[in-house]
């Protein structure tokens, strides 16, 4: 996770100093500011096709769902808008300032009610049991040391029928769709939306029948 730390500190800065130009609320700095961040999202938006990540995690108003390592929170807009008004999406990150960011985007688009910021390890989901119907993870499977244990820790968070959906760079793919055969989950379906990215959904391994071991 050394390399995902450092990633998110550099884009802090970045990002920060955009925020910070010109002073005070209100001014050029500001107006500056606001636009980078719109050109950004519509920049993402355009180039990574967000919504088919929502539809893969086929959530709706009144889901709860986490976005892990939701960084300066590009996607959990989109996750926001879909759960609102009675959903809930659980943002996660190791690092706080990053949050502190997304909550800044969210507010801008008046979903700052509709996120849960939480700032976990970097090894654990940080997610409690049985509460979730979807859990994203987005560009960041790869970083896990153990990617197998992580996958089946968050397994426990989700709600009966829930999912488990990776995005990540092609390159990427055969890792992540290794961890998650050998941490048992089911692939329903995969799909690469952008030539750069693929889309896999998963569910959690179907119980035991009764009477067997």
């Amino acid at each position: 996770m050394r390399h995902a730390a450092l990633c998110l500190l550099l884009l802090v800065a970045a990002c920060g100093g955009k925020k910070d130009n010109g002073g005070g609320e209100g001014g050029t700095g500001a107006v500056s500011g606001s636009a980078d961040t719109a050109r950004e999202q519509q920049r993402f938006d355009s180039e990574r096709k967000p919504e088919k990540v929502v539809e893969a995690l086929g959530i709706k108003p009144g889901s709860r769902v986490a976005d892990i390592g939701a960084g300066t929170g590009l996607l959990t807009v989109h996750l926001a808008r879909a759960v609102a008004p009675n959903g809930t999406v659980v943002a996660t990150d190791i690092d706080g300032a990053v949050l502190e960011l997304l909550q800044s985007r969210l507010a801008a688009q008046g979903l700052a009610d509709v996120v849960e910021r939480r700032v976990v390890g970097a090894e654990t989901p940080g997610l409690e049991a049985g509460a979730y119907d979807a859990i994203l993870l987005a560009e960041v499977d790869h970083y896990f040391s153990d990617e197998v244990a992580w996958l089946k820790d968050a397994t426990e968070a989700l709600k009966p029928g829930g999912r488990i959906v990776i995005s990540n760079r092609i390159h990427h793919r055969p890792r992540s769709m290794e961890a998650a055969r050998k941490a048992g989950l089911v692939l329903q379906s995969e799909s690469t939306p952008v030539p750069t990215h693929f889309i896999a959904v998963f569910t959690a391994p179907p119980a035991p029948s009764p009477g067997k071991k």
